[in-house]
């Protein structure tokens, strides 16, 4: 890890070229809602890779923020319930967004416009919510990034 690197706790994937940052507490559903739009992309017919579950490493890149994994975790995804999975990986990508996983009892019906997520290194991200439990969580998270003129994977 070098000096500008910050090791925060989140799950990055990419799907096509977009990367998509999971962010919340422990227990929040990051890992699970990450590896079901993996899943879910991939039987759409879009590439998607995972970055780093758990551990991310970020940095800097000029206006945008790079995520890798540490090695030690490289690949591997925890499924809670289920056990530590291997699946596809991209050692970094680029983050355009943030993916917050919430509890659709207690989340606001409509989440607040332009809402953003401080990352580090002065960054921030549009942050999106994700409710648990729906059917579809990338046609989701798609359909809310298309919606709000964000990029889209």
């Amino acid at each position: 890890m070098s000096a500008a690197e910050i090791n925060i706790h989140a799950t990055a994937i990419v799907v096509g070229t977009t990367g998509l940052l999971f962010v919340g507490p422990s227990g929040a559903g990051k890992s699970t809602q990450a590896f079901a739009c993996l899943s879910e992309a991939r039987a759409l017919g879009q590439f998607a890779a995972l970055v780093a579950d758990d551990r991310v490493l970020v940095s800097r890149l000029g206006d945008h923020l790079l995520a890798r994994c540490p090695p030690t975790i490289s690949g591997l995804v925890e499924l809670r319930h289920g056990g530590i999975a291997e699946v596809e990986r991209l050692p970094s990508a680029l983050m355009q967004v943030a993916i917050s996983p919430v509890e659709p009892a207690t989340a606001e019906r409509l989440p607040p416009e332009g809402e953003r997520f401080p990352v580090a290194h002065g960054i921030t991200l549009p942050l999106f919510r994700l409710p648990l439990g729906v059917p579809a969580p990338f046609s989701f998270v798609e359909a809310v990034m298309r919606a709000s003129g964000t990029v889209t994977p």
